[in-house]
């Protein structure tokens, strides 16, 4: 059975590395043009392709774990907001990714709209902040798979973290956005598909619901308190996801964008929400969900023994869907960083694989990364409300920088003021036991906005006076 795994794990990914390869530019653009094209596919790509991009690119193993926990413990109420955190980015992106490609017809990063708006200094900023969290979402996914594949099968788990690591390494090297692109399209199905097949045989398998079941619920406070909260952390952390950013201008046109993120946004709904119903559904049937507790996959303790092995493609398509934009996503900002002419392709690639080692290290240890999501959140908690008010005309740089530094002040207020202590309020910050709290995330964007939206208008009054 090992054998057997392993082999349809190498099959899938053997398809992954040739459909991205396949996508590789055909004609022999050179200089300039070779990076651009590289980097951002500039507008080819179809409202279709921009959709199923956004939901491969921004499913990962995240979604076997947290939405069916949150739909079990904490209840439909704060699923949606799971939900809704989740799709929001992409709905954001094509709502202002119009205004972003009039005022940037050749940008390719969220760093250059950064300079655009405020100088080099804030883009070097918004530059570590993005790369520091897509590292800590690619430690993430890799880590996951690894736990996935204990959980699932006899196959070492190393194994399965370097072939996904490596695997969408080749492709994204050789092939850059486009390659990426081609295969999430591909991914998008294949992990619907494998989601109806596994979701379906393991409800079928379950025994019938007990007449005493209930629905899983919080008090309503405390589940519009969580769903609050994932919708600040996931919508916030999201938007300095370079992978996203790089599709605004990978669309054909402005309708491309827009149509393909409310198709994007709209998928993602759907299915975290049926996978976390799944974990509602685990909760209700009385099955033991495990300690830590894992409903989707207690679900599949009571399925066939033979739903493993789909199951366990699915969270490698799951894994490497996600994992390929992060590689790409990181080989733009690290081209743009460190070169005056427009990029480099040497660079974009070599940067990437150094990032990936300690990445991969992280992975293999098995640590919980959680802790380390929640911190990363909040610190773009704390200064996406001053990026985005960049095509603001009475923004300014100083009104951007110091209001990225009172969402920092804002997140650890809450816990300053309510304890006693500035120790108390950074410990709250920094998220003990892993458990997201709305009190940092609500001060960090409070305070963040307040100080940018106050020093801009004052700026402009004293310009006036």
């Amino acid at each position: 059975m090992p054998y057997l795994t392993a082999a349809a794990l190498g099959a899938a990914l053997f398809c992954f590395a040739f459909l991205g390869l396949r996508a590789r530019r055909a004609n022999s653009l050179t200089g300039a043009n070779a990076v651009d094209d590289y980097l951002s596919a500039r507008n080819s790509q179809s409202s279709l392709t921009i959709g199923l991009s956004f939901l491969a690119s921004g499913m990962g193993a995240w979604i076997l774990f947290a939405p069916p926990e949150i739909g079990a413990f904490v209840g439909p109420v704060a699923l949606a907001g799971y939900a809704i955190g989740s799709a929001l980015p992409f709905i954001v992106l094509g709502l202002y990714g119009p205004k972003i490609r009039r005022a940037l017809p050749q940008g390719r990063s969220i760093a250059e709209f950064a300079e655009a708006c405020y100088g080099r200094g804030v883009r070097h900023w918004v530059s570590l902040v993005s790369v520091a969290y897509m590292a800590c979402f690619l430690a993430a996914e890799l880590t996951a798979i690894g736990a996935i594949t204990a959980l699932l099968s006899d196959v070492p788990p190393a194994l399965v973290i370097m072939g996904v690591a490596l695997t969408t390494l080749l492709y994204t090297a050789v092939g850059g956005l486009r390659a990426s692109l081609a295969t999430d399209r591909w991914q998008a199905w294949l992990l619907i598909a494998l989601l109806v097949i596994v979701g379906g045989v393991a409800l079928t398998a379950l025994p019938e619901l007990p007449s005493e079941a209930a629905m899983p619920s919080a008090p309503l406070g405390s589940a519009l308190s969580v769903a609050l909260t994932l919708v600040i952390a996931v919508t916030a952390a999201n938007l300095f996801h370079q992978g996203y950013w790089q599709r605004v201008w990978a669309a054909e046109d402005n309708q491309s964008l827009a149509r393909g993120a409310w198709i994007g946004g709209a998928a993602t709904v759907v299915v975290v929400m049926v996978i976390g119903g799944l974990g509602i559904i685990a909760a209700m049937s009385g099955v033991a969900l495990g300690e830590p507790p894992i409903p989707f996959f207690a679900l599949l303790s009571e399925a066939p023994a033979w739903l493993a092995l789909p199951a366990l493609v699915l969270a490698v398509t799951l894994v490497a869907s996600s994992v390929d934009t992060l590689q790409s996503a990181i080989a733009s900002l690290a081209s743009e960083q460190f070169s005056t002419r427009g990029g480099s392709l040497p660079l974009a690639r070599w940067a990437t694989v150094a990032l990936m080692v300690p990445v991969v290290v992280v992975a293999l240890q098995g640590v919980s990364v959680l802790r380390l999501f929640l911190i990363a959140d909040l610190l773009c908690a704390a200064i996406v409300v001053p990026v985005l008010l960049g095509l603001w005309q009475r923004m300014t740089p100083f009104a951007a920088i110091a209001g990225g530094l009172a969402g920092m002040l804002g997140a650890i207020l809450p816990g300053w003021v309510m304890q006693g202590s500035l120790s108390a309020g950074l410990l709250a910050a920094s998220f003990p036991n892993s458990i997201p709290t709305l009190a940092p995330f609500v001060g960090a964007l409070l305070a963040s906005t307040l100080v940018s939206v106050g020093l801009a208008l004052s700026a402009r009054r004293v310009a006036a006076a």
